[in-house]
């Protein structure tokens, strides 16, 4: 029996037939993965997850082309989305690892530094925004003003009076 008639068999549900059909192109599929992912065991699984696919999808195939490149589409298609997915699992993977590095980083600062977040956070912006551009990236009070679109001296007097609050707050802390 020829390939087109195994095709057809196949696709009427003749499991001998597609069975030959997959035995046939098994090695040369093995082979072509092996080239691509020049690792063994996964051209192993990439041709199994092709003859799964094959098998789900016999309907498909239309015979504009060879059955041979059909698999080798399915198993170009299968290897670039296990690529993509090792991609994404590997950029997931090292944003939780910066993420809980920041994390410990933090929770091993001194407990000040945590008291000083809190505080900060119940102020409102308008005024911890000059204390963090000022006390935390060094920015001159022009700078600040400019940025903000404030007076030099509304700059100085939020970064103040801010701090003030700030310090009585973490006084009040302390004294707890």
């Amino acid at each position: 029996m020829d390939e087109k008639d195994l095709i057809q068999k196949a696709k009427k549900g003749d499991t001998l037939a597609l069975s030959k059909l997959l035995q046939q192109n098994y090695s040369f599929l093995v082979k072509y993965l092996m080239k691509v992912t020049l690792h063994p065991q996964v051209a192993e699984d990439l041709t199994q997850e092709t003859m799964v696919k094959c098998i789900e999808k016999i309907q498909l195939y239309n015979g504009e082309s060879k059955f041979s490149s059909w698999l080798i589409t399915i198993a170009t298609n299968l290897f670039i989305d296990q690529q993509r997915r090792k991609k994404l699992e590997k950029n997931w993977l090292e944003h939780e690892q910066a993420l809980r590095k920041m994390k410990w980083n933090v929770a091993n600062m001194n407990e000040e530094w945590a008291d000083v977040l809190d505080i900060l956070a119940q102020i409102d912006e308008e005024i911890r925004m000059p204390i963090v551009l000022k006390h935390y990236y060094g920015y001159s009070y022009g700078e600040i003003g400019k940025m903000m679109g404030l007076a030099e001296g509304t700059v100085k007097s939020r970064v103040s009076n801010g701090l003030k609050n700030v310090r009585k707050e973490l006084a009040d802390l302390e004294g707890e």
